[in-house]
């Protein structure tokens, strides 16, 4: 027990450092990183722009409110950001960490492979994401105008670390392919971005995407069945469970693909 926990103590003074250590390389680049970091906000108000103009026009999409639809939307890019923030390094196991053999000094570190790309690099422009998603969440909410359940709102923010971890293990998974096939950037890139459709409620689909991104890429549960939950109390068990219980197992897939993974991979020197 005590040995746990000064494993957890040192894995969170190493992550401190790393991050540190990020921060600073940033502070050489504020410009990029101010420029990064509004190009985004600018991106998103330009998809709830589009949004507003569609309910312009409806009073309601499949029985959704422009409020509820903003709920969802802003809720969405908190897991999001969140997986941007630590977990943005993956991208690059896939993109050429592998392909190019630099995956050794990873596994010359007396630290686990996994965890030391996750925390090499800190990506601060995913507070944009965040602080949009905020403020989306606060709008609806106040013009919802519905009293907040503060049961489901405590339940709405214990699963978040659930929502993240979906959006974590895709990348896990994905990249870790690359043991195999030397480079998967693409096919991370591919599943990554049906994480969108989790953005709008999926009663508003047909059965087909409704089944892809609940059941084989799961990131309605990332955003959809949470919110729903939130806003309506609906279908609690299958979207209070369903999110830990899909989120714990693919998270348990990715992790053993990784190891088999790297048990596959062929250092530079090979």
């Amino acid at each position: 027990m005590y040995k746990e926990a000064d494993n957890m103590r040192r894995i969170f003074r190493l992550h401190k450092i790393f991050i540190i250590q990020h921060l600073k390389k940033l502070m050489e680049y504020k410009v990029d990183f101010v420029i990064g970091a509004v190009g985004f906000l600018l991106s998103q108000a330009v998809e709830i722009l589009f949004i507003g103009i569609i309910f312009s026009q409806i009073p309601n999409l499949a029985g959704w409110s422009f409020n509820e639809i903003l709920f969802i939307y802003g809720f969405s890019l908190i897991p999001k950001s969140i997986d941007h923030l630590f977990f943005d390094n993956l991208w690059m196991v896939g993109y050429g960490i592998v392909r190019k053999g630099d995956f050794d000094k990873y596994l010359t570190r007396p630290i686990n492979s996994l965890f030391y790309i996750t925390v090499e690099k800190f990506q601060v422009d995913a507070f944009g994401e965040m602080l949009m998603g905020i403020i989306l969440i606060v709008y609806s909410l106040v013009n919802i105008g519905a009293s907040i359940v503060w049961g489901r709102m405590i339940v709405l923010l214990l699963l978040v670390p659930f929502c993240v971890l979906i959006f974590t293990s895709v990348k896990i998974l994905t990249s870790a392919i690359s043991f195999w096939t030397k480079q998967s950037g693409h096919i991370t890139h591919m599943f990554y971005m049906t994480s969108d459709f989790a953005k709008y409620p999926v009663t508003i689909y047909n059965n087909f995407v409704k089944i892809i991104i609940t059941y084989i890429i799961l990131f309605a549960f990332t955003a959809y069945y949470p919110a729903s939950f939130f806003l309506h109390g609906d279908n609690a068990l299958f979207c209070i469970l369903g999110t830990i219980l899909i989120s714990t197992a693919l998270f348990l897939v990715s992790i053993f693909v990784w190891n088999k993974g790297i048990s596959n991979y062929e250092s530079a020197g090979s």
